[in-house]
């Protein structure tokens, strides 16, 4: 080789020079690439087909008589264009005949829903669809080029009418990029187009095959960086059943059932058992077990298995010979306008074609009934013929679009003397008004393009729309948190003198029931606390006071405490909360000095404030050694403020002396109606401040209604709620329903007086055909109901109050019928005021936050200041430079070790998750 790398030159010897070796990988490797993206794998804008899809539809257009065709034939006839083997051709046939738009199948052409194949390409048979043979072809209009070799012509691309790119969806990876454009819906997509064309702005979202749910909040137009989140739908049959009628997009009921079993077996659900119905309708029955909430496993299937799955879209496609990505809106732009252009194309062949038959029929009429062809008797020669038939036509000419040329006179000495003798010049007449008015048209349609575009995709709406309605339903979903809905398939053991927890300590002390992906908050007695993931065995730290699950962000869960400053001696009490944290990394609850102590510790799951006795050493100088002392005083601070000052003089023993109440008061919730759920975050409608004690009434679309409580797991189905409310036993319902037996419109009052949770009650007609109309839960609700106009009187508007029309009754009543039941509309008006009553006392003391303590420890003087407001409300005495203290009536063994009598009751012996009973120590030895 030369210095270059290159092989020296080869005498001639029959054989072809050499190529250099450097640049050849990089040049071969960029000519694969460049074949797969815009040969095999990425879709054309143009007609939205792969080169396959493209040449199986052409093989098809070609053999098409109207009779189905063995798929093992349009195999054979799409090989003469397509060079590759006849698998992929029998898989492409098969994928666009699972999509019901193109083909017309017959046989077993698999589900795409339950996974199964299709059968063999001999024992399956398809042909074109009419919508297929609408909107894809047309000879006219295609481009063409040679087959691969060079024996047949095929289409470069096909005329298509249509966005079928986005109708059909695509999804292929080639050689260093991939495209995955989602299926939309077929009527969307043409209200989409004609919405283009009227110059407005359009939006459209993924409609796919199998139903079920999509949250498209992050669809990002279907580019790259996108995302959509698909959900089976999921109804509860009943408190022991879930039953699931549709599936996610891209999985299949073989493949959910599966990851439903793997969710049990690692035990994040519980059920008894799953059973595959499926048939016409997806059907999968899930059993389960004793005691598991059906809304808790709902949203456990969501987060542990394939009933939510996340597709990620990136529009990639071919433009111009070169792979582009784009949004789906410009994609169904860019074929909105071809579509225009094609039509266009259309009306100008159209054009041409009737400007020819009105031309070539004028002149037909000209030569007959002039009897030019009389004139050509005499002529010797051919060109004689040619020559007076042109002569004859002289006069006529200028009324032609064109110049007469050769050729259509030749066209006029073909003419049989049997026509011209059988010539009808009223019937000619008649059809060349016919050409006259379809030109006029359509010159019209040319001149008005977009308004023939848009009565052209209103056509093949009104004509292929039937029954192509949208199958997913958009919703917004909840995010949902796994350490929530997790079955409790662990039990947490502490080992506290050691400092290990996790499941596998199952000869330590038991702790509480949870899952294998929780999170574990763990307090020493050394005033630290860290949060950790649960493991088989994991070391915290010695001397464990306190273990239990983590919830972030929960701000119900406060924690009382009180440490002994190891500097100063001095005990100081604090309450606070610890929403969020990073895991593994210990944080400081006293002010960090060596040995410095928790004395006294609760947790406490809704805010509670107790009350402790505080005994002092005998020989403090205090004159009080014995007072108590009440949380409810502190104010909630976060993890790291100093807190106040209890006392300075050593503590001996703190003792719980009661049980306090919450102080956080009772909890807003909202209803969110879009996805049917409550939440804390103020989405939504306001239902009101909840106690312990207070549930939610939801009225339904058919008529029942069901108290549940206010647990944020709870589901309710948008398209089933007519009403969600805070539940008041003295707050009666108003509903007004359709009797389907009596065919009567009713309204009836009732206060709610069954107590059942999570247990619907039907209140109106069990006929067929019974219906809830509405419903309302006003306490002077107003009524308007507009009556139609009739031949005696006009259309009339009657206004009532409810409490006029009907009583009060229970819950089972018939209700007295509406007067004059036939009725246009009936709808509410703005209830009438009500007497304010004096607000009830609210349960517990207000929220005790201090936003403005977040900045950190307090200042000596703030604490000297709390220091003696609570010496003063405790009758505790401060002297100024110690004086005799009290008696001590605590044993000196207790006073030098420091123990205390600890509040703490034994835990019970099996808790679960949540519930975990309030955690008191004492002095820690």
């Amino acid at each position: 080789m030369d210095e270059n790398g290159a092989a020296p030159d080869v005498e001639d010897s029959g054989l072809h020079d050499k190529l250099p070796i450097s640049g050849l990988y990089e040049n071969w490797f960029l000519d694969y690439a460049s074949y797969v993206i815009l040969e095999r794998a990425v879709p054309a804008i143009e007609d939205g087909l792969k080169p396959v899809q493209r040449r199986i539809m052409h093989a098809l257009n070609e053999m098409d008589d109207g009779r189905f065709n063995k798929v093992a034939n349009v195999v054979g006839s799409s090989m003469q264009y397509h060079p590759h083997g006849d698998a992929s051709i029998y898989d492409a046939i098969v994928n666009i005949g699972q999509k019901e738009l193109l083909f017309d199948t017959q046989g077993n052409w698999g589900d795409i829903r339950t996974g199964d194949g299709a059968a063999a390409a001999r024992y399956i048979e398809v042909r074109l669809s009419r919508f297929g043979k609408d909107v894809v072809f047309n000879d006219d209009t295609t481009e063409w080029q040679l087959s691969y070799d060079g024996r047949k012509r095929e289409p470069i691309t096909l005329p298509v009418k249509f966005p079928l790119l986005l109708t059909l969806g695509v999804e292929g990876i080639a050689v260093g990029l991939s495209t995955k454009i989602l299926p939309h819906n077929f009527c969307e997509l043409i209200e989409a187009s004609i919405t283009i064309l009227q110059g407005k702005e359009v939006t459209i979202y993924p409609d796919f095959l199998t139903g079920g749910l999509v949250d498209v909040s992050n669809y990002n137009d279907g580019q790259r960086g996108g995302k959509v989140r698909v959900r089976a739908k999921i109804e509860e049959e009943d408190k022991k059943m879930l039953v699931i009628r549709d599936i996610p997009f891209g999985t299949t009921t073989t493949s959910l059932i599966e990851s439903i079993i793997k969710a049990n077996d690692a035990g994040k659900i519980k059920i008894k058992k799953v059973v595959d119905n499926t048939a016409a309708d997806v059907e999968i029955q899930v059993h389960l077990a004793p005691g598991v909430s059906p809304d808790i496993t709902m949203d456990a299937l969501y987060a542990f298995t394939e009933c939510e799955v996340s597709i990620s879209p990136n529009a990639c496609i071919i433009i111009a010979e070169k792979p582009h990505f784009v949004g789906v809106t410009d994609i169904l732009k860019y074929n909105t306008q071809q579509t225009v252009h094609l039509l266009q194309r259309e009306l100008e062949i159209k054009r041409l074609a009737l400007l020819e038959k009105i031309l070539y029929g004028s002149l037909e009429k000209i030569f007959i009934e002039n009897r030019i062809y009389r004139d050509i008797e005499e002529c010797e020669t051919f060109e004689a013929v040619i020559r007076t038939i042109d002569k004859g036509l002289e006069p006529y000419k200028p009324q032609f679009y064109r110049e007469i040329t050769d050729d259509d006179i030749v066209e006029l000495t073909e003419i049989r003397i049997k026509r011209i003798s059988k010539y009808d010049g009223f019937k000619a007449d008649e059809l060349m008004r016919k050409w006259q008015e379809d030109l006029a048209e359509t010159e019209d349609n040319l001149a008005h393009i977009t308004r023939f575009a848009i009565e052209y995709f209103r056509e093949l709406l009104k004509k292929y729309g039937k029954g192509r309605g949208r199958r997913t339903e958009i919703r917004a979903f909840n995010q949902i948190a796994a350490n929530v809905v997790a079955a409790n398939n662990q039990k947490l053991y502490v080992n506290r003198a050691e400092g290990f927890i996790g499941y596998g300590l199952k000869k330590d002390e038991y702790v509480m029931d949870c899952s294998d992906i929780d999170d574990i908050i763990v307090f020493r007695a050394d005033g630290r606390c860290v949060v950790t993931k649960v493991q088989d065995k994991v070391f915290v730290g010695k001397d464990i006071i306190h273990c239990a699950v983590f919830l972030k962000n929960d701000e119900r869960k406060v924690y009382n405490m009180v440490y002994v400053d190891g500097k100063t001696g001095v005990s100081y009490a604090k309450r606070f909360q610890v929403t969020a944290i990073t895991r593994d990394r210990e944080y400081e609850l006293t002010q960090g000095t060596p040995k410095s102590k928790i004395t006294y510790f609760t947790a406490n799951d809704n805010g509670e404030a107790e009350i402790i006795t505080v005994n002092l050493q005998a020989q403090s100088k205090a004159k009080v050694k014995q007072f108590d002392y009440n949380f409810a005083e502190l104010l909630i601070k976060n993890r790291s403020a100093m807190g106040n000052i209890l006392t300075k003089y050593p503590v001996r023993k703190l003792t719980l002396k009661s049980a306090g109440r919450s102080t956080l008061g009772g909890v807003d919730m909202w209803f969110d109606p879009i996805i049917g759920r409550l939440n804390r975050d103020e989405r939504g409608e306001y239902l009101g401040n909840f106690g312990p004690s207070d549930n939610i009434v939801v009225i339904y679309k058919d008529g029942s209604y069901e108290l549940t409580n206010f647990d944020l797991t709870n589901h309710y189905e948008p398209h089933e709620v007519l009403l969600v409310k805070k539940f008041d036993t003295k707050l009666p319902i108003t509903a007004i329903y359709f009797d389907g037996g009596q065919k009567q419109h009713f309204i009836k009052r009732f206060n709610i007086e069954t107590s059942s949770l999570d247990k619907k009650f039907l209140f109106i007609s069990d006929a067929k055909n019974s219906k809830l109309i509405l419903a309302s839960t006003d306490i002077r609700p107003r009524l308007e109901i507009v009556y139609p106009k009739t031949a005696q009187k006009e259309q009339t508007v009657e206004e009532y109050l409810v409490e006029d029309m009907v009583d009060i009754r229970g819950w089972r009543a018939q209700g007295n019928r509406i007067p004059n039941d036939k009725f246009k509309d009936i709808r509410w008006l703005e209830p009438l005021a009500v007497p304010v009553e004096e607000p009830a006392e609210a349960s517990g003391a207000e929220p005790a936050t201090d936003e403005a303590d977040d900045n950190g420890p307090e200042t000596s003087e703030e604490a000297a200041t709390d220091e003696l407001a609570n010496a003063l409300t405790e009758n505790t005495v401060i002297p100024e430079d110690g004086g005799d203290g009290a008696e001590d009536t605590g044993s000196a063994e207790e006073a030098d070790s420091g123990e205390v009598s600890k509040g703490e009751s034994k835990p019970k012996k099996e808790g679960k998750k949540g519930s975990d009973p309030k955690s008191q120590l004492g002095l820690f030895e």
